[in-house]
């Protein structure tokens, strides 16, 4: 919960920050802060003593929740989007 709290808090500094072109520098510290927190939620998830179907079904919920673009093959680049189409 606590993990999910903090990307909430970074999401919303990133909504803050997004209208000024100044705050690109800004922006891209959030989105790396963002995408830590979103992978060490990742990992607690999948590992050995909580990985189950509804875990993984968790983690898939929360992908589209923070990264709603994601899901849009246009958004993937080189290998990622190889990938995806093979899913």
């Amino acid at each position: 919960m606590d993990l999910i709290e903090d990307i909430r808090k970074v999401d919303a500094m990133i909504l803050l920050h997004k209208g000024t072109a100044q705050d690109s520098l800004l922006i891209d510290q959030y989105e790396a802060r963002k995408t830590k927190l979103m992978g060490q939620l990742i990992d607690e998830l999948v590992s050995p003593e909580i990985q189950s179907p509804q875990s993984f079904s968790l983690v898939q919920k929360i992908i589209s929740k923070f990264y709603p673009s994601a899901s849009q093959p246009d958004a993937l680049d080189g290998d990622i989007k190889r990938l995806a189409e093979a899913i």
